[in-house]
C-alpha cells in the first residue's frame, strides 16, 4: 500500500489542500463573516460606477461558491484519488490521473479570484479576468482529463498494467 500511496502523493496533496481551503474559509465565515461584507462594501464604496444594486450579494455569494466548491470538489475528487490508488493502471498513470485530478482544486480559486477582483473591477470584468479563467481552465480541465483516464481503466480496461492477467 506504501508504494500505491507514493503514486498519488502529489494529486492527494493537491486535493487536501482544496479541502482544507475550503474547511478554513468556512470557519472564517463563522468566525468573522463581516470581515467578508465589509471588503465588498468598502470596495464598492471606492468604485460605484461598475456596480448595480446586486453587487454586494452577487459577490458575497462568490465567497460562499468559493467555500462550497473547494470542499465539495474536494471530496469528489479525495474519492477519485483513491480508486486511482486502487485502480489496475499503470504505475506512471496513476501518478499522471491523480495529479490531474488533484487540479480540480484550482476551480474554487476561480470564485475565490471572482469575490476578491469583484469590487474594485466589477463582476463581468471579475468574471472574464485572465486570472478567473486560469483557475477555471485548470480546475475543470484537470477533473475532465483525470476523470476521462479514470472511467476509461474502470469501465473499458484502457490504460492496465501489463503484469496484471486481464
Amino acid at each position: 500500500m506504501d508504494k500505491e500511496l507514493k503514486l498519488v502523493k502529489g494529486g492527494l496533496a493537491l486535493v487536501l489542500f482544496g479541502l482544507l481551503f475550503g474547511v478554513i474559509m468556512g470557519m472564517t465565515f463563522g468566525i468573522n463573516e463581516d470581515l467578508f461584507k465589509n471588503y465588498i462594501t468598502e470596495g464598492i464604496a471606492a468604485h460605484p460606477t461598475v456596480h448595480d444594486a446586486k453587487s454586494p450579494d452577487k459577490i458575497w455569494r462568490y465567497a460562499q461558491r468559493a467555500h462550497f466548491h473547494a470542499t465539495g470538489i474536494a471530496a469528489f475528487a479525495l474519492g477519485l484519488v483513491f480508486l486511482v490508488m486502487f485502480s489496475d493502471l499503470k504505475p506512471k498513470l496513476k501518478t499522471i490521473s491523480s495529479f490531474f485530478l488533484g487540479l480540480s482544486s484550482f476551480y474554487p480559486l476561480a470564485w475565490l479570484s471572482m469575490y476578491i477582483l469583484a469590487p474594485s473591477i466589477g463582476r463581468g470584468a471579475a468574471h472574464s479576468h485572465v486570472l478567473t479563467e486560469s483557475f477555471a481552465f485548470i480546475g475543470v480541465g484537470g477533473l475532465l482529463i483525470g476523470c476521462s483516464l479514470v472511467i476509461g481503466n474502470v469501465f473499458l480496461g484502457f490504460f492496465r498494467e501489463n503484469s496484471r492477467p486481464s
